[in-house]
């Protein structure tokens, strides 16, 4: 049996939980041929791995920091991953060609319709950066108002300007100094390292809208807690995990629907292990 190979890159690799989740979907979907590993590869080794993949290969999933260091190596590039510069996903085609693709973006944008927001009138980014960007694009297709980003520096402030000029969102920015604001829009995304958002947990609202805090371990952040708690509609970084994972067993298998609620319980059975 010829074995059809997928893989998650990126440094550092070790707790990615792509494979646990690529793993369930093939063994739902009777994929008994196809394997999902993980390489710890950064920026320098990440030419010679691509160049070296045979014909085995049907797909790569990509973090951090190699979502803008492989597209120089690919064939082509989706519109999607164009717009922020950052492409996770290849796709491995029969005739050799390699394109890229940004499922990061439609998986924040599914993950919010599962969770029955389509359509917001304004919306608040906590931080700046690659996720926060991500964020920006898909803000772009479901909020029809004005996006408010807090950052911590004004460099921070000039970049997010110039994504929402780029992706066409008006984005209005603020000091990290008064991020609690951000808890009263009807949508938060917090895009933050673990421990960032802390502080704020004390000044979730009474009646909270929808929080998307990206993390998922650990979780739940302690304002993600404290929205619950609220009541708020609450998503996490595994919501995010799940829903681009699927996309990209979509594209690299060619079977669709992939088994979401299977990918889901394995990645929350894969994080509760952990624990």
């Amino acid at each position: 049996m010829t074995r059809i190979r997928a893989a998650v890159l990126g440094s550092p690799i070790e707790h990615s939980l792509s494979p646990v989740l690529h793993r369930a979907a093939y063994q739902e979907l009777g994929l008994d041929d196809w394997s999902y590993d993980r390489f710890e590869i950064d920026e320098a080794a990440l030419p010679g791995f691509v160049s070296g993949l045979g014909p085995e290969w049907a797909g790569l999933s990509l973090t951090m920091p190699l979502k803008r260091a492989v597209i120089p190596l690919l064939d082509g590039v989706s519109d999607t991953a164009a717009s922020v510069e950052a492409v996770n996903t290849v796709v491995l085609t029969e005739d050799g060609r390699r394109l890229g693709d940004n499922t990061d973006i439609p998986g924040i944008v599914a993950a919010l319709h599962e969770r029955g927001v389509e359509k917001v009138s304004s919306a608040a980014v906590l931080g700046a950066g690659a996720t926060a960007s991500s964020a920006l694009a898909a803000l772009s297709r479901i909020c029809s108002g004005e996006v408010t980003a807090y950052v911590r520096s004004s460099a921070r402030a000039d970049e997010m300007r110039r994504w929402g000029e780029r992706l066409g969102v008006a984005v209005r920015t603020a000091h990290w100094s008064e991020a609690a604001g951000a808890l009263e829009a009807p949508l938060v995304i917090a895009t933050t390292p673990a421990g960032a958002t802390d502080e704020l947990a004390a000044a979730v609202p009474k009646a909270p809208g929808t929080l998307f805090d990206v993390l998922y371990d650990p979780w739940p952040t302690a304002l993600a807690a404290a929205w619950s708690r609220r009541g708020g509609n609450l998503l996490g970084g595994l919501d995010l995990l799940v829903h681009q994972a699927v996309l990209q067993v979509e594209q690299m298998t060619g079977r669709s629907p992939a088994p979401l609620a299977v990918m889901r319980r394995a990645g929350l059975a894969a994080l509760s292990g952990a624990h």
